[in-house]
């Protein structure tokens, strides 16, 4: 019944009070934004730089740049305390993110072949770098702008419908790149449609408030630094999740250039099985969300850890299960993984830290885990290059399988660690 309540109030009304229209733009404005990561990252970005003749390595730099690109975040958190208009940093950040990316589809036609792929990793690496910026404040406007008690709920469901549309426009993608006639013309097709949508998040994320900053009480930029360093609950669970990221993002974030490159596997069973992950996250979504009006965000997310280990170790099914059924297991299992993770990370981070000192929490956490998620992919592409030659199931399911045992024994051993720190959960 509580959940029902709470669906009623989320929906759109012409009455509505300023908090839910609030809410609904954050709702709205998460479309566009959704469809841009889609239509142009994940497996359409692997392909992308395929297209762009890129090898194994320059694929790695390129999926480390989302991550590394964090660190930028604790900068973001210094600068917050001489920001009055978050609303403005939010957006202006925002809109540039997406610009930098959108760019990145001129390059085929603008500049010669050897100059594709650093031209690509400049752009993309200013479009992260925005995206960092962006995340950081957008995260302390909507602690202040959703009520705590429904938080689990509220991005359960948000990112519900986001996902939804997620899983849409990747299928679509993966139809448009197959039926275009050729990938020049397919891609086109994307990037002209993540220019327009770009046009829209622009326009939503002008709708945001603009609400007062309540802002640290530490004078000192050393002090504001030092005031999550010196938690050691909250330092602990970072170490454990950042170290988590790197052995995670030594496969996960490869998955699309397994499947595309080592298994030539077609566009459209690529996104056809990540739209079965989507899906599963959508589903996931709601129902960690509401679990989280039960549970603790922490406990939640150790238990989402065994799940994106499970799906490292269900490529080992490649030895003697169809190649689509075991990629289908992969990503439901990925996607529960990720749901929980994703969802639950955040409203642990906004949920569980201090008001006036959360955007240098935020921006230590993103930090230590993208440094770590940086490092993850570019080891991740090392070893792909160093087995070319070797025995085929190394590149097949031998890497992703090896790290699924490692994350799997560090998902179990995750409760004894923390509980010596007395991390909450």
């Amino acid at each position: 019944m509580p959940q029902i309540a709470f669906l009623k109030a989320f929906r759109f009304r012409r009455n509505a009070t300023e908090q839910r229209r609030w809410l609904q733009t954050s709702v709205i404005e998460g479309i566009p934004a959704t469809i841009i990561g889609n239509i142009l990252g994940g497996p359409i970005l692997t392909a992308f730089l395929l297209y762009l003749k890129a090898g194994s390595t320059a694929v790695g730099l390129v999926l480390a740049i989302q991550s590394l690109a964090n660190i930028v975040q604790v900068f973001a958190a210094f600068f917050m305390q001489r920001m009055e208009n978050r609303k403005f940093w939010m957006a202006l950040s925002g809109i540039l993110h997406r610009m930098f990316w959108v760019l990145t589809g001129l390059i085929p036609v603008l500049l010669p072949a050897p100059a594709r792929v650093p031209a690509f990793v400049a752009l993309f690496a200013c479009s992260f770098i925005s995206a960092a910026v962006s995340g950081v404040v957008w995260s302390s406007l909507m602690s202040d702008m959703v009520p705590a008690q429904v938080r689990g709920r509220y991005f359960g469901v948000r990112n519900t419908v986001h996902w939804a549309f997620a899983s849409i426009a990747l299928l679509l993608s993966g139809q448009i790149l197959e039926s275009a006639g050729s990938p020049a013309a397919g891609f086109a097709i994307l990037y002209l449609t993540a220019a327009i949508c770009t046009v829209w998040n622009g326009i939503m994320l002008l709708r945001y408030p603009n609400l007062p900053f309540e802002k640290s009480q530490e004078t000192s930029g050393v002090g504001r630094l030092l005031k999550p360093v010196r938690d050691r609950a909250f330092m602990t669970a970072t170490g454990f999740i950042a170290l988590f990221i790197l052995i995670q993002n030594a496969a996960v974030p490869l998955f699309s250039y397994v499947m595309l490159d080592i298994l030539g596997v077609s566009y459209t069973a690529v996104t056809v099985v990540t739209t079965v992950q989507m899906i599963v996250m959508m589903i996931s979504y709601y129902a960690w969300g509401s679990l989280n009006a039960r549970y603790p965000a922490f406990t939640l997310l150790l238990c989402s850890l065994p799940f994106i280990a499970l799906a490292c170790l269900l490529w080992a099914g490649l030895a003697f299960l169809p190649v689509l059924t075991v990629l289908v297991l992969v990503h439901v299992a990925l996607g529960i993984g990720q749901g929980g993770y994703n969802l639950l990370n955040f409203t642990f981070l906004i949920g569980d830290t201090p008001k006036a000192d959360r955007p240098m929490y935020i921006a230590v956490f993103a930090a230590a885990t993208g440094l770590m998620g940086f490092v993850g992919p570019l080891i991740g592409g090392i070893l792909y290059d160093a087995i070319a030659g070797g025995p085929a199931w190394m590149g097949q399911y031998g890497i992703s399988m090896f790290t699924g045992l490692i994350m799997m024994a560090l998902a179990g051993a995750g409760p004894f660690i923390l509980s010596a720190s007395r991390v909450p959960r």
